[in-house]
Order: C-alpha cells, then sequence, then structure tokens
C-alpha cells in the first residue's frame, strides 16, 4: 500500500487472562530448563485455561526419568507474581487448580532427538526500520504503554489499578513511513473508588504524554483521539470476566498484524518445536537484513517437516523496499544463517531458561539478555555479500 493510511495495533498487559495463561506456560518451559544435568532432551508442550477462581493445566513434558516438577506451586506462584492476589477479583493464587500434564509422546523424539524438526508448519519473520527496534511503529508504542502501566500498578505509583488491561494505538501512515499518532485507546480495569475520569487523566499524565513526547511525530488530544474504557466502567476484569487460554495472542506476540503470521503459539513450547524457534529464526534472519541495507521492510517465510532438519522451502518479501533481488536475497540467507532446528537453537542459546520473560509486552523488539534473536551479529556478514 502507498501514499496516506492509518494502522493500529493493540497490546495486552500480563494480567490479561490470555497472558496469565502464556506465563504459566512458559514458567513449566523454564521449569525444564533449571533442572541439573545435560537438559538438551527435556521438553515441554503445556496449555494454560483460566476462568473463574480455577486453572487448569495440560499438555506433554519429557524430563529424566525420576525429576519431577510441582506445576501446582508454580502456578500458584505465578499467579501471585502477576498481582492476582485480591479475593475480591474471583480469581487469586489460591484458585482450585487441576493438573493434567503428562508424558511427551516418544514417536515425536524419534525425530526431533536426530535433529529434526518437532513440527511441520511455516513460520514468518519480519523487521522495518521504522523504529530503533526493526519494528513496526504501533505495536512497540502499544507495548511501551501496557508495560508501563503495568509496572505502575506493580510499583503502587498508580495505585488503583487492577491487573488486567489493552493499550491500542493507530499511526498514520505516509508511503510507509510513521507521520502522526493519530489515536490511543487503553483498557484498564481499577478500583470502583477511583472515576473513569480519574483513571483517564492519572494514566494520560504518569503513562502515555511522557511516552509519545519520546517520537517526533504529532499527537493531537482530544475527547476522540485518546479513549480510556470505551464502555464509561471498567472495575472488575481478569478471568472472571473473561476466560483465558494459552496461544491466543498471537498477534500481540508478534508485529501487531503488520507482518503475516504462520498460525502456531509460541508460549508453552520448548524450542524444538519450530512454531517458536523458527519464528525466532526467521525473526533474527529479517532483523539482520534490513540493518544490514538489504531492504527498508523485510518478511521471511520459513517452512519445514516433522522429524526432518532443513526447511523445505524459504521465501522473502521486500514489498518493493529491496535493493537486490529477492531471489539473491534468500541465497545470502542460505550462506549466512543454518536454519535447522538443531543449529537455531545452538545460534540463538535457545535450551536455556528465561521463556517467561517474553510471555507479555511481545517476543520482537526487546533488548534483554533472553532476546538472542535481535541481536544484530550478522549484518556485516551479509554486507560481505552484497
Amino acid at each position: 500500500m502507498k501514499g496516506d493510511f492509518l494502522f493500529t495495533s493493540e497490546s495486552v498487559s500480563a494480567g490479561h487472562p490470555d497472558k496469565i495463561c502464556d506465563t504459566i506456560s512458559d514458567t513449566i518451559v523454564d521449569a525444564i530448563y533449571q533442572m541439573e544435568g545435560d537438559v538438551s532432551h527435556n521438553r515441554a508442550a503445556v496449555e494454560t485455561l483460566v476462568t473463574k477462581n480455577f486453572t487448569a493445566l495440560a499438555g506433554e513434558v519429557s524430563i529424566p526419568h525420576g525429576a519431577s516438577i510441582d506445576y501446582l506451586a508454580l502456578a500458584r506462584q505465578t499467579i501471585r507474581e502477576i498481582g492476582y492476589t485480591d479475593p475480591a477479583l474471583d480469581y487469586d493464587d489460591k484458585c482450585e487448580i487441576v493438573n493434567r500434564i503428562h508424558k511427551q509422546s516418544p514417536e515425536i523424539a524419534l525425530g526431533v532427538d536426530s535433529g529434526g524438526a518437532g513440527d511441520q508448519g511455516m513460520m514468518f519473520g519480519f523487521a522495518s526500520n521504522e523504529t530503533a527496534e526493526y519494528m513496526p511503529f504501533a505495536i512497540t508504542l502499544a507495548h511501551q504503554i501496557i508495560r508501563a502501566i503495568d509496572e505502575a500498578r506493580l510499583n503502587k505509583k498508580i495505585p488503583f489499578l487492577r491487573p488486567d488491561g489493552k493499550s491500542q494505538v493507530t499511526v498514520r501512515y505516509r508511503n510507509w513511513k510513521p507521520v502522526s499518532i493519530e489515536k490511543v485507546v487503553v483498557a484498564v480495569p481499577h478500583h470502583p473508588d477511583y472515576t473513569n475520569d480519574q483513571v483517564k487523566e492519572t494514566i494520560y499524565e504518569q503513562i502515555i504524554n511522557p511516552l509519545i513526547r519520546k517520537y517526533d511525530l504529532p499527537f493531537q488530544l482530544s475527547g476522540e483521539s485518546y479513549i480510556l474504557n470505551g464502555t464509561g466502567v471498567w472495575t472488575i476484569g481478569g478471568p472472571v470476566s473473561d476466560t483465558g487460554v494459552t496461544g491466543r495472542k498471537i498477534i500481540v506476540d508478534t508485529y501487531g498484524g503488520m507482518g503475516r503470521h504462520g498460525g502456531g503459539a509460541f508460549s508453552g513450547k520448548d524450542p524444538s518445536k519450530v512454531d517458536r524457534s523458527g519464528a525466532y529464526a526467521a525473526r533474527h534472519v529479517a532483523k539482520n537484513l534490513v540493518a544490514a541495507g538489504v531492504a527498508e521492510r523485510l518478511e521471511i517465510q520459513i517452512a519445514y517437516v516433522i522429524g526432518h532438519a532443513d526447511p523445505v522451502s524459504i521465501m522473502v518479501d521486500t514489498f518493493g523496499t529491496g535493493n537486490i533481488d529477492e531471489g539473491e536475497i534468500v541465497e545470502i540467507i542460505r550462506k549466512v544463517f543454518d536454519l535447522r532446528p538443531r543449529s537455531i537453537m545452538r545460534d540463538l542459546k535457545l535450551q536455556t531458561p528465561g521463556y517467561r520473560q517474553t510471555s507479555a509486552y511481545g517476543h520482537f523488539g526487546r533488548s534483554e539478555a533472553k532476546f538472542t534473536w535481535e541481536k544484530l551479529d550478522r549484518v556485516e556478514d551479509i554486507q560481505s555479500l552484497l
């Protein structure tokens, strides 16, 4: 698309019901990598469901014979740390928890142990030079807003907030470059002793305005450009008002809708599942290519077959911004990046704990140490082949 257009992305808080589930599931993935000894054959594919005063755990885990994980204790600790400690919310760390996690099928290990992919499917990676993070601007700002709201809640800077919420940002683009921030929408539950107008003013002054001022983009504040709690009231959020399930926020987790998605969720899966490791590798490739000056915007698709190591296909789309032919870019990818699952896990150091921090505020555009797929460590290799 060329010319002038609007694009919108959303993010959700760590206390959103779906994100509670993602975080519990990823906490269990971390647990399999926190065990002593060789963890290279430890695996997890765990799903969580939450609703009013209830949590269900299900899925498959492979850990050494005789080892154990206290799944219920991990779930309760996670619920408590997210901020669900008030019985008045009809969901807290003392809720009923049912555990249906069992041992993973040995047939899956037949192909994975030999270095093959843990499943079939296609994964996408995307990068754009419109922000310092090589991410679309709308999702970048949406993540920053909701993360700042969560931090203000947890550190009591804004003590009347409750642990659920969403942010949504609409950006005006001109020829795929952001030129203004058109609309900011926030939904966040709060203690009923405070009015919606009080919450709206506090969130704008302490969260939104300082973040917007970091960017050299205009924003005209009005009743239409900034909306908080569109119905006018929201005091009870969390699982009592919306059932949550692992893996339902895959667009929030990736590029806010700006890039395509293969359909596979990330949270709860160890990196032998290419839904996760393949998507991380694709982002690593796309970001390094854009940083190397190959294109201004770039998307890559990688496809795998269960039990087979090499991708069955690699596709690149530069949306008309490429400086070389897309077929040549694919050849550069094949020379610079090893996209076999075992190599991805080795190069990106994926068989280590720390997945819990990926479960909220997006898996891409982050600078924390765990986010190895964000490193610009192949730029010179790419440029030497241009």
